[in-house]
């Protein structure tokens, strides 16, 4: 049995700022000032110079990132990642020179990061991730589509599909991330909206994934069969707009035992267990669907590493139960958004969670890790991983940052422009299927990059007021 709202009701949250440097409210097109006045925070101009050159272009990347009306508007070439690259500290708006009077971050927050710092530094990683391999994730393959976007690298190739995971299989990605609901008969297949949408005889209409049987899922999109059309397949966005999904490099619908089959063997899978946040599901229910996903995952992984994860509190419990194989972590906004499961609310929740149920990581919206970098350590404390998704993962600059806050892996949609970047500021050995990784809990050494423990505290203070 179902019923509305439950676990994923969200609550209205006034209190909770949306950032004033990048677009993260539902408004596809805020008005946003495109150099706003900062919170007064920390004197820039007495920074370590690496820090105030890492600073700077976050600073840069804050602004004008994500936002194409804002790029724009700055009058910044399409090419961002070069821009990002060139910034100087010059370029850094000077109000970050104002000194603080009573910043908002405690006493108590810093010398917990700064002791997550030290913590860091002696075991070898300079700050950074203890000396593990930093692992990047291609999200729903080689990155989502965002189909109302003027960036063409959004609507490259059809996400979640097995030409999109093989495409981020050219790559040195680890894992790719995906989303798995189960058909009505009881088939996985990869999919992340909850609704599908189509036009016949000039009406739209919907369907419910999970209230399909698998022959008439398949049916959507473009066909396996050569010369079979499928039908017409749309997307709703955020904003309500219904729009075709049309992408440079289409490919058919799959399922999961299909993306095991096909899929390059070296790539670990992040398989999400999608659940509709506006359902309340039962135990029962809950179990016989992760029980058709395990089915498919017992005869068909093989060595591949895999990773379970899940936003719906009692699914991610449930599988926990359900077998101790693979790893499962909770997926969090981190406190961003706001639900009637207060287990959803907040990473210390997630933490409580995590330990409670045996899962071995957290996976965290990065704005939660950048509003809360002290929640960094008590993950690290919990004997936890922790993983980060979100819009701030196609910015090499916030990727690096987290590298040196301790976070062991970033979900991203730019893959091939984030892999370079990462190539370049965090030295990361080729994926090896012989290595220990992510699933089973360990990584391989990687080089640091070396900053002083003066550097890193003074960037561990100034973000957190940069995302506010």
């Amino acid at each position: 049995m179902r019923a509305m709202a439950g676990h994923g009701e969200r609550i209205p949250t006034p209190n909770i700022p949306h950032s004033r440097f990048l677009p993260f409210s539902n408004d596809p097109h805020p008005t946003l000032d495109p150099f706003p006045l900062p919170p007064p925070c920390y004197k820039l101009g007495s920074a370590p110079a690496s820090s105030r050159r890492v600073a700077s272009r976050l600073v840069v990347a804050l602004h004008c990132a994500h936002d194409p009306p804002i790029r724009a508007q700055l009058g910044h070439p399409p090419n961002i990642m070069a821009q990002l690259k060139a910034a100087r500290v010059a370029d850094v708006p000077m109000a970050l020179d104002v000194l603080a009077a009573g910043a908002p971050a405690t006493s108590a927050i810093l010398a917990e990061v700064d002791a997550a710092g030290a913590r860091s530094a002696a075991a070898g990683g300079g700050g950074g991730g203890g000396g593990q391999r930093f692992a990047v994730i291609g999200h729903r393959g080689k990155g989502m589509n965002a189909l109302a976007s003027p960036d063409r690298r959004m609507q490259e190739v059809k996400e979640n599909s097995l030409r999109s995971f093989n495409e981020a299989a050219r790559f040195p990605v680890d894992y790719v991330e995906f989303d798995v609901q189960v058909t009505k008969d009881g088939c996985p297949v990869i999919f992340h909206d909850n609704f599908i949408f189509t036009k016949e005889d000039g009406k739209i209409l919907d369907k419910r994934v999970t209230d399909l049987q698998l022959e008439d899922f398949l049916l959507y999109g473009p066909q396996n069969e050569q010369g079979k059309g499928g039908k017409p397949l749309l997307r709703k966005l955020k904003d309500g707009r219904i729009v075709n999904w049309n992408v440079q490099s289409d490919d058919p619908l799959c399922t999961l035992q299909e993306a095991f089959e096909k899929v390059n063997p070296r790539l670990g899978f992040n398989i999400e267990l999608k659940f509709d946040d506006n359902l309340e599901y039962q135990e029962e229910e809950l179990t016989c669907i992760l029980q058709a996903i395990l089915k498919v995952v017992f005869e068909y992984a093989k060595d591949r590493p895999i990773i379970f994860s899940s936003f719906q509190p009692d699914a991610a419990q449930v599988m926990r139960k359900l077998q101790s194989t693979y790893p499962v972590y909770f997926l969090t906004n981190g406190g961003t958004e706001i639900y009637a499961d207060v287990r959803r609310n907040s990473l210390e929740e997630a933490i409580k969670l995590c330990l409670a149920s045996g899962m071995q990581g957290i996976v965290s919206e990065a704005r939660g890790i950048f509003r809360h970098p002290a929640a960094v350590p008590k993950i690290k404390e919990a004997n936890l991983s922790l993983l980060t998704y979100g819009t701030l993962n196609n910015v090499p600059e916030a990727v690096y940052m987290q590298h040196l806050m301790g976070v062991n892996g970033v979900i991203i949609d730019l893959v091939q422009e984030i892999t370079e970047a990462v190539s370049e500021l965090i030295t990361v050995p080729e994926p090896d299927l012989n290595a220990d990784n992510l699933s089973n809990g360990a990584a391989k050494d990687a080089a640091t990059p070396h900053f002083s423990q003066c550097e890193i505290s003074f960037l561990l203070r100034l973000i957190p007021e940069l995302v506010q």
